[in-house]
């Protein structure tokens, strides 16, 4: 059925951002879109555009971390009133389909795949150095890989908009967005340089050919194709390229930005404001009331606090107490919120913050500059572990896992032995287990407990309702605008 409203997400204009030194700088000027882009300073100018959408604040699920809070791992956080009616309802799967941080999430990776879709459509027919001219392409559709993995987790089967023009779509099925993904995502292996080979500091920040075969490692992953997620994870660790971070705090911190566990982040300018460069994901959750750095949201729980095993130097560096002093700040904390109370799960609370999100400073601005790892290598490895054992390789997997927990013992010997069970089952559990502790408080957890089948048993006393919660609901006002051409998830059509 055709309809004279295009869907909203469409009509979102196009300004390209230009950047001096790329993302290690704020924005320098806009365009508007005509004949856009004709040249080869058009091309570099409409590839920038499509990366500054990660530094727009309602890229990150809208605003707030809402996976990390759907997940045992945290909780809403801030005060008790703060975002009660908003942010709230997603801590206890009360949420509903006209709740706008679901829109505003929706509406700004359906903008980022627009802007992809110019340098995908029309930069090929530049008059430019073709090495380069591909590269630009393959950045764009790695992006577009990036934004539509976000749209598949999160909303299942979703429109595939391949096109600059505006146009009502169905829903694809989900397996074809998945094989839309993977096709983007070998075009950008093929053609996207090693991070070794940009030479540049101005590059840091772009797609590589390993950041493209770690995405696609994962994609292969989520969808049980084992084989092919374990040969996509060991292209990684055989480059060469990657390592881990001696210190565990430098694999997220201001001292391993771009370094050799970084296989993609999103760089940031510590000011704020997206036109000044600046990236709220870590504002929104940093610490609240003294020092002022930003809003407190999304707080560890006890459940992930106890999960660590005894001695984990990982807990210290994930979570931020009271009274602790980092960077020679003292943590006091916000005065309008309980030291301890019981949250709305009737489980113990205290007032902390994630670490992970911390860059140094006692005022606002600096947390507008944390660089957000989307894929380390300590993950690539938890990958490759995870995929071997299912493929029945444990010995093998085993190799991978531990060099995860050999960095995070941090030379004490004493704690985190090595694993040495080889049962498959087993294995499979000590594995999710260790992407717990090592990826916590990074968006992982709730994707991870929905692809393990675990979300029931683990998050259902949290309110998890198996059939519908895996999937958020289709915006409403997106189901309006296509007068029913996008059809409800499952469980969310009343």
């Amino acid at each position: 059925m055709k309809s004279r409203k295009l869907l909203h997400i469409l009509w979102l204009l196009f300004i390209p951002i230009a950047c001096e030194d790329f993302l290690e700088k704020p924005p320098q000027g806009e365009l508007t879109q005509a004949n856009f882009p004709s040249t080869e300073g058009d091309a570099l100018l409409a590839t920038n555009a499509v990366y500054n959408t990660f530094r727009e604040s309602n890229f990150n699920s809208g605003l707030f971390p809402l996976t990390d809070i759907m997940s045992d791992d945290a909780n809403k956080g801030s005060n008790p009133d703060d975002a009660a009616f908003s942010v709230g309802p997603f801590d206890r799967f009360e949420h509903i389909k006209t709740e706008g941080t679901i829109l505003r999430w929706w509406n700004t990776l359906y903008k980022a795949v627009r802007r992809a879709n110019v340098v995908i459509e029309k930069v090929p027919a530049i008059n430019m150095d073709e090495t380069l001219r591909n590269r630009y392409v393959g950045e764009a559709r790695f992006l577009r890989a990036v934004f539509y993995f976000d749209l598949v987790r999160a909303w299942g089967g979703v429109p595939l908009l391949v096109s600059v023009d505006p146009q009502v779509l169905p829903r694809s099925s989900k397996e074809d967005v998945y094989e839309f993904i993977e096709e983007d995502l070998l075009f950008a292996i093929n053609n996207l340089p090693a991070k070794p080979d940009y030479g540049s500091s101005t590059n840091l920040g772009r797609a590589t050919k390993g950041a493209a075969q770690a995405l696609l490692a994962k994609v292969y992953l989520v969808q049980e194709k084992w084989p092919d997620a374990a040969a996509k994870a060991l292209d990684v660790i055989n480059s060469g390229d990657y390592n881990l971070e001696t210190d565990f705090d430098d694999a997220n911190s201001v001292n391993g930005e771009h370094g050799i566990e970084s296989v993609f982040e999103i760089s940031a300018f510590g000011s704020e404001g997206l036109q000044n460069g600046g990236n709220q994901y870590a504002n929104v959750q940093a610490v609240r009331g003294t020092p002022n750095r930003g809003w407190g949201f999304n707080r560890p729980t006890l459940s992930l606090r106890s999960s660590f095993e005894p001695g984990d130097p990982r807990l210290q560096s994930t979570v931020i107490y009271l009274g602790e002093v980092l960077d020679g700040v003292t943590i006091l904390g916000d005065g309008v919120t309980p030291d301890e109370s019981v949250d709305s799960h009737g489980q113990a609370e205290i007032e902390c913050y994630n670490q992970k999100v911390w860059t140094p400073g006692n005022t606002v601005p600096p947390s507008f500059g944390h660089n957000r790892r989307v894929i380390r290598y300590a993950e690539v490895l938890l990958i490759a572990a995870e995929a071997l054992n299912e493929n029945n390789n444990p010995s093998q997997a085993l190799v991978y896992l531990n060099q995860v927990r050999q960095r995070a013992r941090e030379g004490n010997n004493a704690i985190l032995p090595d694993i040495t069970n080889t049962n498959k089952d087993q294995l499979r559990d000590i594995i999710l287990q260790e992407r717990r502790v090592e990826l916590a408080m990074e968006g992982h957890r709730f994707w991870d407990l929905v692809r393990t089948r675990k979300a029931e048993a683990v998050l259902g006393p949290l309110g998890f309702v198996k059939g519908k919660h895996e999937l958020l609901p289709i915006p409403q006002t997106e189901i309006d605008l296509t007068q029913g051409a996008l059809e409800q998830n499952p469980g969310w059509e009343n």
